[in-house]
């Protein structure tokens, strides 16, 4: 695709987002999302971040097959995650499910570092591989299972898991810092709700449901 065809696909994206955002105000409470976010949304490469047979389609508001049973998500469904963990310019986030890259490079263009896990080796080598010619030198990632976050980098300002649970992860909440945020799917297959959990000051947790949503389920150990 050209630049000018990719500029007005990137700017209809951006539209039809914010047009989802109002309709969707009661459910998730604004009208709109931070300015920040909208800017990442409009800045980021979808389509260097899908199937090259998928491309044509990038800036559809719709998830798209990325192989291994893994979609990348819909625009609005990342807009509104990102919107919902409110990344400061100075804050770690970790993201559980990098898939092919591109919600990390959203983040990327929001936080001060961003460590991302990838269970499925071959989407993380090609996620490497995308998100290398973007220049983000605040991006760490890692092959393995997210189940229990990364430890090793802990605490975290925000956590945003791309792939549903039934419970919230507890073994993630312990790696928020005291007034850290969560965004991840909850819920059985049927039934996922998008859910935000704090963590207050003094290390308790709060969690509110927010929107319908449908994820492939976390993979956990065996």
């Amino acid at each position: 695709m050209n630049d000018t065809l990719v500029a007005m696909l990137r700017e209809e994206m951006v539209q039809m987002i914010a047009a989802h955002a109002m309709y969707a105000r009661d459910q998730i409470g604004k009208e709109r999302f931070d300015e920040r976010v909208m800017l990442a949304m409009a800045k980021v490469p979808r389509h260097d971040f899908v199937p090259i047979e998928l491309a044509p389609f990038a800036y559809a508001d719709q998830p798209l097959p990325i192989g291994y049973d893994k979609t990348i998500s819909q625009p609005f469904i990342v807009a509104l995650m990102t919107d919902l963990l409110e990344i400061g310019p100075d804050h770690r986030v970790l993201e559980v499910g990098t898939g092919l890259g591109y919600h990390t490079a959203v983040l990327a263009e929001l936080a001060a570092e961003v460590y991302s896990v990838e269970i499925v080796e071959e989407l993380a080598e090609q996620a490497r591989n995308r998100l290398a010619p973007l220049g983000h030198d605040n991006i760490t990632l890692r092959i393995g299972n997210g189940e229990h976050g990364w430890a090793e980098h802990a605490p975290f300002d925000r956590i945003v898991v791309c792939a549903a649970s039934e419970l919230i992860p507890h073994g993630m909440i312990s790696q928020l810092k005291p007034g850290g945020r969560m965004v991840v799917p909850t819920g059985l297959p049927d039934a996922q709700s998008l859910t935000v959990v704090e963590r207050t000051t003094d290390g308790r947790t709060s969690a509110q449901e927010v929107l319908p949503v449908r994820f492939a389920l976390l993979e956990t150990a065996n």
